[in-house]
């Protein structure tokens, strides 16, 4: 199968921070917050422990031109953060539809980082999307309230495999519209 090769990311800045393109440098730092099973727990992508090589692969993914995903560092070195706080992915579904994911190391847990992050993803609209998408596990009650507060509206429940649990876990199901 051929892929059309995919535009560059923008880079997207905030007051706080600028979500910019993985690149493979940052290896280190997301595979530190990667490995902590808090982190890994609360996604449908991470498993725990963490095997050599994932982070590595995983960057050579979001890089690849013919990728079906963007992922963003959340980056505040500019403002005197570190260079990585967390990921923020939007990944191409059909139809104008894109499903929006996320992890903040936790560090940045509750002080608006990731609340930010989706906030500005979602006015830059970098894939022109009409409908994003996402999903929560139901004991991250943190993450539901961000995606409600951002405009996302519950959907309903699905379940969902988390490597890290071995096990497939309840979700909570958004959508948003483009504004």
């Amino acid at each position: 199968m051929k892929h059309d090769p995919i535009p560059d990311q923008p880079v997207i800045e905030t007051d706080r921070f600028v979500l910019r393109p993985l690149r493979p440098s940052d290896a280190g730092l997301i595979e530190f917050y990667a490995s902590d099973a808090r982190v890994a727990r609360m996604t449908t992508s991470i498993p725990h422990p963490l095997p050599p090589g994932t982070i590595e692969a995983f960057i050579e993914r979001a890089i690849d031109p013919a990728r079906d995903a963007d992922v963003w560092a959340i980056d505040g070195t500019r403002h005197g953060a570190p260079e990585v706080m967390g990921l923020i992915e939007l990944a191409r579904l059909d139809r104008g539809q894109s499903e929006v994911s996320f992890w903040v190391a936790p560090a940045h847990w509750n002080t608006g980082v990731a609340s930010q992050a989706l906030a500005a993803l979602i006015a830059e609209n970098p894939q022109d999307s009409r409908t994003f998408f996402a999903s929560v596990f139901q004991d991250n009650a943190a993450s539901a309230r961000l995606l409600t507060n951002t405009g996302f509206r519950y959907l309903g429940d699905a379940e969902s495999y988390c490597p890290a649990r071995g096990a497939t876990v309840p979700i909570w199901t958004y959508s948003r519209n483009r504004d």
